[in-house]
């Protein structure tokens, strides 16, 4: 394997952007391309004309918090209130439900990040005498709910370019619609910062037009005038803003309320008109967000003990385990085994479950297969949710692990290593390279190489819990540490071959390498 030098690393991630037809904001598609947006933009149209009430429903993730704040942000810019619901994880299950219709009186109702498959809530807002817009991107199934207009890419005579996009940029693109509609002075570019946090924590591919959308939406939470992004900004100090800190630092923060309490708290952050409001709110989800760290390693660790690693996926079940947590735990354990990972919690003899894999296969067909036992399930490619009655968990259990049978190759995408990395060569230069092909996600990774045959000098677990590992290593004469986190595993060979991506770690105003272990071979 060749050592990547600067010029092969510059190559390399300039090749992945060569064709990308949205490279410039000017060129991103128009929204007259969604299937049903005119008919929505006019009836929205009538609906602010007669004075209606308008009722937006979102969902309790990253993307169903950001999609409601776009939304009702924009008829604030126009002047207009409109009423919202976020449901709550605990009370009213996901999305558009009837226990949500049940909230709704009158007027109009526009769904955010859900309802393409909300057939009953559909059927009862008709019923009402309720209009209905769905705006959603989720994986349309073979049942559709009957309503006014239903904006939604993967739709089969949909005619947007562009299919993997999050539920905000759909949200995103009705705005528009309606702005070209009521002729609205409204600048559309001011949500971007908003944008880019729910295209990453809705891990859509980092290419094409996402990759533009979060580009220019990651200067944007820089300059931001949003009161909880200047707290943001405030918490992370940094001069760039990178695909990372939005994942592992932002999201996980806003999505922490809807996954332990509420996510109106996650709204009323990002909605906050004063920084007083948006510094209160930043507070209650720290504290959320370090509850749900605790609780996640407590049920990762009990998903781990119950898992057998000769199955073709990890599928799991506790009674009680805390529903907030077991998506971020079926993503880790995914990781972890490296096959597709299903995590339940039963309640009152009702599993309900989240699924994640990293792979070629897609999920959302996989649990189709299995659809007869099940209550209910949505979701993508590389996620799902789902219940069913705990009783046919044996049975779902044994038909997922038959149909991943003939599947084995494609249980998980191995790493795309860039090539072999000469450690002494990682300077400031190199970094830079780096992080000028930013923003990095699904189907544009961070570039990742390997280090083989590096001297083990010293091995030490660090953290809170001590669960993380901190290695010295000595590569051809050149020292220098790499960090694996959530690994407490004893090192005791005296020599290791590693893949590892290189990250800037800023401190006190110096900027060193950052070593991360992405798999140890």
């Amino acid at each position: 394997m060749s050592k990547v030098t600067k010029q092969r690393l510059f190559e390399l991630l300039s090749a992945r952007h060569e064709n990308n037809p949205y490279s410039r904001l000017a060129s991103i598609p128009a929204p007259d391309s969604f299937k049903d947006i005119k008919k929505a933009s006019q009836r929205i149209k009538q609906a602010l004309l007669n004075n209606e009430t308008i009722t937006i429903v979102g969902d309790y993730d990253v993307d169903g918090v950001v999609s409601t704040t776009i939304i009702v942000d924009f008829f604030q810019k126009i002047g207009r209130k409109v009423n919202h619901i976020i449901p709550n994880r605990f009370e009213h299950g996901y999305g558009l439900s009837p226990k949500i219709v049940d909230m709704i009186d009158e007027g109009l109702v526009i769904t955010v990040d859900n309802g393409i498959s909300a057939c009953n809530a559909a059927e009862l807002l008709k019923q009402k005498g309720i209009d209905l817009i769905i705006t959603d991107h989720h994986t349309v199934g073979e049942q559709i709910p009957e309503a006014l207009a239903i904006i939604n890419p993967k739709q089969e005579d949909c005619t947007f370019p562009f299919k993997e996009i999050c539920g905000a940029q759909v949200a995103w693109y009705l705005c528009a619609a309606i702005k070209k509609e009521i002729n609205a002075d409204v600048n559309l570019q001011e949500f971007f910062d908003l944008l880019c946090v729910a295209i990453i924590a809705d891990i859509m591919p980092m290419t094409s037009l996402n990759y533009t959308m979060v580009k220019h939406g990651l200067k944007k939470i820089k300059t931001s005038s949003r009161p909880a992004f200047k707290k943001i900004n405030e918490m992370i100090s940094k001069e760039i803003f990178v695909s990372d800190d939005v994942g592992f630092t932002i999201a996980p923060k806003i999505n922490s309320a809807g996954r332990m309490e509420d996510a109106s708290i996650a709204l009323s952050f990002l909605l906050a008109s004063t920084e007083y409001e948006a510094n209160d709110a930043l507070q209650m989800l720290e504290e959320l967000n370090v509850f749900r760290k605790n609780l996640q390693e407590e049920i990762s660790q009990k998903a781990t003990n119950a898992t057998n690693p000769e199955e073709n996926a990890v599928i799991v079940w506790g009674e009680d385990w805390h529903e907030g947590v077991i998506g971020i735990v079926a993503s880790k354990l995914s990781n972890a085994f490296k096959k597709p990972a299903f995590i339940f919690s039963i309640n009152n003899g009702i599993a309900k479950g989240s699924a994640r894999a990293n792979a070629n296969i897609n999920l959302h067909t996989i649990i189709t297969e299995a659809s007869d036992l099940l209550l209910g399930f949505g979701g993508h490619k590389n996620a799902a949710g789902l219940s069913m009655e705990a009783k046919n968990l044996e049975e779902f259990k044994n038909r997922i692990n038959k149909s991943l049978e003939e599947h084995k190759e494609e249980l998980h995408i191995d790493h795309d290593v860039l090539g072999e990395l000469d450690v002494s060569n990682v300077d400031i230069e190199f970094l830079n390279i780096i992080e000028q092909f930013e923003p990095y996600g699904l189907k544009n990774h961070r570039p990742i190489f390997k280090i083989t045959n590096s001297q083990i000098i010293k091995a030490e677990l660090f953290g809170k819990d001590k669960n993380h590992t901190k290695l010295t290593l000595n590569s051809d004469g050149f020292l220098f540490e790499a960090i694996k986190f959530y690994c407490d595993e004893i090192f005791d060979k005296p020599t290791i071959d590693l893949v590892v991506s290189v990250n800037k770690n800023e401190f006190r105003g110096q900027i060193n390498p950052q070593f991360l272990i992405q798999d140890i071979l």
